[in-house]
């Protein structure tokens, strides 16, 4: 057998513990900001460059479960499919509809709407 230097693997020195306060008494009520914070961005959208929050400012979209305050997330780079809620822009207006394969009505397409976020206070 061939003399041969054996090599430790080391462990990784990255830590993805929360570390914990050594203090005494009660904790800081600072210490949840340790933890990384939820990015809407990261989460609910694919397309940065083509996707846009718009905030709802009336009652009028009520038959789609939509409300005043309620946050649409749209994103314009999608094709829309049947049964999905749409921006379009119709009579120099933006409205939000149900796409249908079978629409008759004349409208220019603005994007497609793929969360609504609730505003519930």
């Amino acid at each position: 057998m061939e003399n041969s230097k054996a090599s430790h693997i080391n462990k990784s020195k990255k830590s993805y513990r929360v570390s914990r306060p050594t203090q005494t008494g009660f904790s800081s009520p600072a210490t949840h900001y340790t933890e990384p914070r939820i990015d809407l961005n990261d989460v609910l959208v694919e397309n940065q460059s083509a996707t846009f929050f718009v905030r709802v400012i009336d009652e009028a979209y009520e038959e789609f479960n939509i409300f005043e305050k309620d946050v649409l997330i749209i994103d314009k780079s999608l094709t829309p499919k049947d049964n999905q809620l749409i921006v379009v822009i119709q009579d120099d207006a933006f409205k939000i509809i149900r796409f249908s394969k079978t629409l008759n009505i004349e409208f220019q397409l603005w994007g497609v709407i793929t969360y609504v976020i609730k505003y519930v206070l």
